[in-house]
């Protein structure tokens, strides 16, 4: 059991590793309790830095549980088609943490959203910078022979 682990996490890098485990998290954790559990009165869902409220909050929240659930299968399988899609959506959530901290209430304005956007920078570099790494070795030496 423990090597069936170490096998699974030496297939990314440490910080994949983070990434895969949040979106693992988010999708059989967070979204099924924020979809099933949280009232609608108290839902909220950001998208590109916009909070959506009540019905509309609970309609989009599935769309957030797919992306999440997508990301974890693509970290899972470290699928090809992560490269560019996982870059694409830290940038996404990168800018919208400077667009919420401007627009919503709660926000800190712009110093507040520039550091929380530049927070989500270096994975989003990364991730760009990790092309090779979505390409499993089953699926590479298929293609080889």
């Amino acid at each position: 059991m423990i090597q069936a682990l170490r096998n699974e996490l030496d297939k990314r890098s440490w910080w994949m590793n983070l990434i895969f485990a949040f979106c693992v998290y988010m999708t059989f954790i967070y979204m099924p309790f924020d979809i099933f559990y949280k009232p609608m009165a108290e839902d909220e869902e950001v998208w590109f830095g916009f909070t959506l409220h009540g019905f509309w909050a609970k309609a989009t929240a599935p769309l957030h549980w797919l992306i999440y659930a997508g990301l974890a299968v693509g970290f899972f399988r470290m699928s090809r088609w992560m490269w560019p899609w996982a870059a694409v959506y830290a940038a996404q959530i990168a800018l919208s943490m400077l667009v919420w901290n401007l627009l919503d209430p709660r926000g800190g304005g712009w110093v507040v959203g520039l550091i929380a956007g530049a927070i989500f920078l270096p994975p989003t570099v990364a991730l760009w910078r990790a092309r090779g790494a979505f390409q499993p070795p089953a699926e590479g030496a298929a293609q080889a022979a």
